[in-house]
């Protein structure tokens, strides 16, 4: 309805232009070309001055490369919902954010169009500029349906401190990167301060598992294959004895009070904390961990390697519909978006002038309430430096990208259709489970065989050999 509302737009607009010229009215006919895209996201809803934005953009985008953005940003709250309708009813849009929880399901629904063959002539420095690696964790059968966003795409874990905390202990924090180590500083901190150092959320330290295993997007943590195993043995990582360790010490430190005692029901909670651990990058503790959770001086040190997998490359994707009437356009527009900095700028920043505003090259932000998130958009390499950093914090995470590990999986497209009820089954097992064991409420090695024997009632050897199957097939 909406491309038959603008094709009647734009006929009455030709009228109009006719009937101008022929009164000798010069008017640029050239207006008749520029096409309309449909983006829809997710953010905070739409922004309020976004009628002003438009005014900003659209002449912009119209004369580099001829068209015009229609936004629609969605309430967080309200996207599930939504994007249940925009994949069920065919409605009309042009490009769609999507991640890495609906990506491979709304491909092979035949949602998105391929844009193998597209990039190369629509989109040459948008193709150059994301690592190869990268377009791998948006294919199908060897067939690319989305562009992803190049920005924190790989996997670092950090372990964010209360530097003044540790300093009053005398822990040198740059010598801890794992739990080993870190057991006996917070043990120091918890004897001193008499209260728990560790917040914990419900996950609990789950994160382990994406650190060391690529789950291939399969819906459940109980089956993956090891970052380095060039063999791709499919395994549960809940038995993998390097895991175990750790949660042995978890359990220890849950034990002792170093992780506060209500962690299995916990949610995140924005106050301080002597320590917690976070996925990001190192400049976070200044720009984003240190101000919300009210640590003066905060600083992060990154826990285990940095990897990179469908997974990572998939939280942030922008596919472009199947029924685009004009994909080339679409990818020439996401071209922009990513490799234009008065284009990333306006998208990520809000009204110039308004919003935000140029001081020496950087930009002094005079608004927080930008209603898009900029992480759906396009890469963070190319937004302007806020000119209260003192370092530019995408250098750091551009270097974290180029030394992650990559998984051997990278470019695997699991086929699930054929069990769907055993991870569904499995799931719901570890869901039981998962809160209780990685926050350390429960002894592990036992509470695994638990989790293992109702695994297996669940059919997990079923999953295990046809994930393994796949897999294989796609060894050769």
């Amino acid at each position: 309805m909406r491309k038959k509302q603008l094709a009647a737009m734009a006929l009455a607009s030709t009228m109009v232009v006719g009937s101008l010229v022929g009164q000798g009215v010069n008017v640029l006919a050239a207006k008749d070309d520029v096409v309309t895209l449909k983006w829809i996201a997710v953010g905070n809803g739409m922004p309020a001055d976004y009628d002003e934005w438009l005014e900003q953009v659209n002449p912009y985008l119209e004369k580099k490369i001829g068209v015009n953005i229609d936004m629609e940003v969605v309430p967080w709250g309200d996207w599930d919902k939504r994007r249940s309708v925009i994949a069920n009813s065919g409605e009309d849009f042009d490009i769609l954010f999507t991640d890495s929880g609906r990506f491979n399901t709304e491909v092979q629904s035949g949602l998105y169009a391929d844009i193998t063959d597209l990039l190369d002539k629509n989109a040459p420095e948008l193709k150059k500029m994301i690592p190869e690696d990268y377009w791998l964790a948006v294919q199908d059968q060897g067939k690319i349906y989305g562009v992803p966003t190049y920005k924190d795409s790989s996997l670092s874990e950090y372990g964010v401190w209360d530097k003044d905390v540790a300093d009053k202990y005398g822990i040198d924090i740059t010598k801890i990167h794992d739990f080993e180590s870190l057991y006996p500083a917070l043990k120091k901190i918890k004897e001193g301060e008499k209260k728990p150092p560790y917040f914990m959320n419900r996950g609990g330290a789950s994160v382990l598992i994406a650190m060391n295993f690529d789950c291939m997007n399969s819906g459940t943590n109980v089956t993956g294959v090891k970052y380095g195993d060039k063999d791709m043995k499919v395994v549960n990582p809940l038995e993998d004895e390097e895991m175990l360790k750790n949660l042995d010490i978890v359990h220890k430190m849950y034990e002792e009070g170093i992780i506060n005692g209500d962690a299995p029901q916990a949610e995140d909670r924005l106050e301080h904390h002597d320590f917690f651990l976070a996925q990001g990058w190192s400049g976070a503790a200044k720009t984003i961990w240190g101000p919300n959770m009210g640590i003066e001086n905060c600083e992060a040190v990154q826990f285990g390697e940095t990897v990179v997998s469908n997974v990572t490359v998939q939280g942030s994707i922008n596919a472009i519909s199947a029924s685009c009437e004009h994909p080339d356009k679409a990818l020439q527009f996401l071209q922009l978006v990513n490799t234009d900095s008065k284009v990333r700028d306006l998208f990520f920043y809000g009204v110039e002038g308004k919003d935000f505003e140029y001081v020496d090259n950087k930009v002094k932000r005079l608004t927080t309430d930008w209603g898009m998130a900029g992480y759906t958009q396009g890469t963070f390499f190319t937004v302007s430096q806020n000119v209260d950093d003192k370092n530019n914090q995408w250098d750091e995470v551009k270097s974290l990208n180029e030394k992650a590990i990559p998984s051997p999986l990278l470019g695997f497209t699991l086929d699930k259709s054929d069990i769907e009820t055993e991870i569904a089954n499995c799931n719901a097992v570890y869901e039981k489970y998962y809160s209780e064991l990685f926050t350390g409420a429960k002894e592990p090695r036992e509470l695994v065989k638990t989790i293992n024997k109702e695994l297996k009632a669940a059919g997990w050897d079923t999953l295990r050999d046809e994930i393994q199957k796949q897999v294989d097939a796609f060894k050769k």
